[in-house]
């Protein structure tokens, strides 16, 4: 199930960032290794493979996509009554088992769809849920037109309400493992993981350059200090992710010539979705009120020689005997446990950062996290010289407060607290 990828009417979630041309670069790269995986399942069983299709003529899906597949136009209705048609026709035509797609997976591949149909032999209804609580795929072995009734479309109920539909129709279901959909600027990681099938809409890896992910929410007091000291570095990349500014940090980014990228709000998301449109062999996440040290590139580059990732060693630009004490903790903490936090300018090989999947979509500690996971796959190398970080976070709650409160959100992340219950309670704090 696919629309032909025209620009502004295809991936229209992902224009802001990517814009209309690239937005429906993306889709088409995106159906390509679709019919790629599902055309490879033919070779190896007596399946066939047909494309439900709107936007666009079947003679302009043969001359984008092939003429092997089987193009027909989709029915009219909402998702669910056009998939339910779909099977229905094909149920008609004598198919014994019949497993509908979408094209927004990338990380689909023929053992997916291998798994799908085995279950079929043993189950009523096979589905792939998608991490965004819908399902990249569902098949049947008879026509269940009820199974697609009272499902709200489009929303993150969808896994949800169609298992709570399959047990009232009473049917037995089967799952397969998660996958993530492509909608939105951070899901485009997804597309890295695996992006010589993406080059048409995403950059290149230049060799040796560093991208600097900036993520930020009206950081208008501070992104030109940051920025001023980033100006004209050779090989590095600077991109600017934002949450939805309302000040003028977008204009005045934009006023620095550096790459700027609309996305979801939350720092995770962000600093994914910078990532995900960067070009740099190397990726460093910057606070939008630090400072890096002068000769940052060359020791990152140094670190990484020997180390899977690093950061930098704290310094607080404020004074008092405090916050030389934080100072102390934090270095003392990154160096012995590898843990080093977000405001060290944590950074690490691109391939690195893609194979761990990024930071975690959540509320609170995605930096402790992603450094947790880092550290398993090698050393997280402490950099000498310092980096200069604002004091307004220590100042606005007071040194001895906002300590106690980081640390007990870490126990407490260890201890299994939820993310979500945790930035409730730290914003109340």
């Amino acid at each position: 199930m696919t629309r032909y990828p025209e620009p502004g009417k295809t991936k229209t979630r992902l224009i802001p960032a990517l814009g209309p041309d690239r937005a429906a670069a993306l889709h088409r790269c995106l159906i390509t290794r679709t019919l790629n995986v599902s055309l490879q399942l033919i070779k190896a069983s007596d399946v066939e493979v047909e494309v439900q299709y709107t936007g666009g003529s079947k003679d302009q899906f043969r001359t984008a996509f092939g003429t092997t597949p089987c193009y027909v136009l989709q029915s009219d209705g909402s998702l669910g009554e056009r998939m339910q048609s779909a099977m229905a026709a094909a149920f008609a035509e004598g198919a014994a088992r019949v497993v509908v797609i979408g094209t927004d997976c990338p990380a689909l591949d023929v053992s997916h769809l291998t798994q799908a149909f085995e279950q079929l032999a043993g189950t009523d209804v096979v589905i792939g849920p998608a991490t965004d609580g819908g399902y990249y795929l569902i098949g049947t072995r008879r026509h269940l037109p009820q199974l697609f009734e009272g499902i709200d479309w489009g929303t993150e109920c969808v896994l949800q309400q169609t298992l709570r539909r399959a047990a009232e129709l009473n049917v037995t279901v089967s799952q397969l493992s998660p996958l993530s959909d492509v909608d939105f600027a951070e899901d485009l990681i997804q597309c890295r993981r695996i992006d010589r099938n993406f080059e048409a809409a995403l950059p290149q890896v230049v060799p040796g350059r560093i991208s600097i992910v900036i993520p930020t929410l009206n950081e208008a007091a501070t992104i030109t200090a940051t920025l001023q000291k980033l100006q004209g570095l050779p090989d590095v990349e600077v991109i600017v992710a934002d949450g939805g500014s309302d000040d003028q940090t977008i204009e005045l980014a934009h006023s620095f010539g550096v790459t700027v990228v609309a996305c979801n709000r939350g720092r995770g998301q962000q600093m994914n979705a910078g990532g995900a449109l960067a070009s740099g062999e190397i990726l460093l996440f910057l606070h939008a009120d630090t400072q890096l040290p002068l000769n940052f590139a060359d020791d990152v580059r140094q670190a990484l020689k020997t180390g899977v990732g690093g950061a930098f060693r704290l310094s607080i630009d404020a004074n008092g005997w405090l916050l030389r004490l934080v100072e102390f903790g934090a270095n003392m903490r990154s160096r012995w446990r590898q843990l080093p936090y977000g405001d060290q300018a944590i950074f690490v090989p691109a391939a690195v950062f893609f194979q761990l999947n990024g930071f975690r979509h959540i509320p609170l500690m995605e930096d402790y996290d992603f450094c947790h996971r880092l550290r398993r796959l090698g050393r997280v190398t402490i950099v000498n010289p310092p980096i200069i970080t604002s004091a307004r976070r220590w100042q606005k709650l007071g040194v001895l407060r906002t300590t106690l409160t980081n640390l007990a959100c870490v126990i407490a992340f260890r201890l299994g607290v939820s993310p979500q219950t945790l930035s409730n309670w730290y914003r109340r704090r």
